[in-house]
C-alpha cells in the first residue's frame, strides 16, 4: 500500500477549526456554562418554573455547542493517529476509514463554518415553524403535511428536540396548518432561510384524470423569545377561546376543552395550542409564541420605518422561494440561491442542509 498522506488536508482542517473556535469564543462558552450550572444547582431554582425552564434550556444549549467543538477537536486528533497506524501496518482498510473520517470532519466543519455567519439578534434562539396550506386545494393540504414531515425528519437527523404544538387537519387529506417548536441552539438562525412560499408540481394523486397540479404552502419561521418586559400583552388586548383538540377528519382526540386559541385583538394575530393535555399549559405555550410573534412584528415595523427613511424599498423574499418538481422531471430548486438537487425524495425525507447552508451564505452576501 502506498503511504497515506493527509497532512495538507488535516492542516487545512485545523486552520479552519481554529477560526471557528475563535468566532464561537470557547472561553466565553465555558464561563457561561459554569455560571448557568451554578444557577441550575440552586435549591430554590424551581420555585420560579419559568426562570428554571430558561436557565436549564440555556445551559443545555451552551453544553451542546461546547460538546460539538470538543468532539471535533478529539476527532482531528484521532484522525492523525488513524493515518499513522494505517501507514505503520500498511493497512488499506484502515486507510479507507481514515479517508472516510476526513470527509466526515470536512462536512461537519463546513456546517459549523456556516453557523459562524449566524450573528443576528435572535439567531441563537429556538425556532417556531408554522406551515400553512395555500392555493391548490387538497394537493396544497397534502403538500403542507409533506413539509411538516420534512422539517420533523430534519430535526430528527440532527438529534434536535422537535415538538408539534398545534395541528389543524384538512377534511380530505393533509393539514390546513401546523406549528412546531425546534429547541436547539441556532435553530432560528439556521431555519429562518426556510421562510417563504414553497411550490409543488406533480401528477396529483387526488385527481382522477391524473393531471399535473401546482400547489403552494407558506412557511413562517420565528424565534422563540423568552417572556420579558419588552413585550407586555394586557389581558384586555387578547381574546382566549378554548376547544377540544382535534385529529384527522375533525375527530375529537380529547374529551375536555383543553386546546387554547389566543387572538391578539390590536394586530389580529392568532395562536392556537393543543399539544398539552392541560388548558393551563396550552395557554402558557400559546402566550410564549404570541409574545415572540409580537416582538418580531415590532422589530419588522422598526426596520421598515428605517428603510423608508433611507429611501430603500426592497423585497427580501420572493413569492416562490423554492420549487419541488416531481413531474415531468425530478428536481428541487431554490430560486434565490439557484441551489438544486435531482432527488426530491431525499429532500422530503429531511435532507435540507445543502439548501439551508446555501441560503445562509446567500443572505449574508445580500446584506454586504
Amino acid at each position: 500500500m502506498d503511504e497515506l498522506d493527509l497532512r495538507d488536508q488535516i492542516a487545512a482542517l485545523r486552520s479552519t477549526f481554529a477560526d471557528i473556535r475563535s468566532v464561537v469564543d470557547v472561553d466565553r462558552l465555558a464561563k457561561d456554562i459554569a455560571e448557568l450550572s451554578e444557577q441550575a444547582g440552586a435549591p430554590d431554582l424551581w420555585d420560579d418554573p419559568e426562570k428554571a425552564q430558561k436557565v436549564t434550556s440555556e445551559l443545555s444549549h451552551r453544553q451542546s455547542e461546547l460538546a460539538r467543538i470538543e468532539t471535533i477537536q478529539s476527532r482531528l486528533d484521532d484522525l492523525e493517529i488513524m493515518v499513522e497506524l494505517a501507514n505503520e501496518e500498511s493497512d488499506a482498510d484502515a486507510a479507507g476509514e481514515a479517508r472516510t473520517e476526513l470527509a466526515s470532519i470536512q462536512k461537519t466543519l463546513g456546517e459549523l463554518e456556516v453557523q459562524t455567519l449566524l450573528n443576528g439578534e435572535f439567531d441563537d434562539h429556538p425556532a417556531i415553524i408554522t406551515i400553512r396550506a395555500g392555493a391548490g386545494g387538497v394537493d396544497a393540504s397534502d403538500f403542507a403535511d409533506m413539509l411538516l414531515r420534512m422539517y420533523l425528519r430534519w430535526a430528527e437527523q440532527h438529534k434536535y428536540p422537535a415538538t408539534v404544538l398545534d395541528t389543524s387537519y384538512a377534511e380530505e387529506a393533509g393539514i390546513k396548518s401546523a406549528t412546531i417548536e425546534i429547541d436547539a441552539p441556532y435553530a432560528f438562525g439556521t431555519l429562518s432561510v426556510e421562510a417563504g412560499t414553497h411550490r409543488l408540481v406533480r401528477m396529483s394523486p387526488f385527481n382522477s384524470a391524473g393531471k399535473r397540479q401546482t400547489s403552494f404552502a407558506a412557511v413562517e419561521v420565528i424565534p422563540l423569545i423568552e417572556q420579558s418586559g419588552e413585550i407586555e400583552v394586557p389581558e384586555g388586548d387578547i381574546r382566549v377561546d378554548v376547544f377540544r383538540s382535534s385529529g384527522p377528519g375533525g375527530q375529537s382526540v380529547n374529551t375536555t376543552d383543553s386546546a387554547v386559541r389566543i387572538t391578539h385583538i390590536p394586530t389580529g394575530t392568532v395562536v392556537s395550542m393543543q399539544n398539552e393535555k392541560s388548558q393551563i399549559q396550552n395557554r402558557a405555550a400559546a402566550m410564549r409564541v404570541l409574545q415572540s410573534r409580537l416582538l418580531l412584528l415590532k422589530r419588522e415595523e422598526e426596520a421598515a420605518q428605517k428603510k423608508e427613511l433611507a429611501g430603500v424599498i426592497t423585497a427580501s423574499w420572493g413569492d416562490q422561494m423554492r420549487s419541488y418538481v416531481l413531474a415531468p422531471y425530478q428536481m428541487v430548486k431554490d430560486l434565490r440561491t439557484d441551489y438544486e438537487v435531482n432527488n426530491p425524495s431525499n429532500v422530503f425525507d429531511g435532507d435540507l442542509d445543502g439548501f439551508i447552508n446555501a441560503g445562509i451564505k446567500w443572505r449574508k452576501s445580500a446584506k454586504n
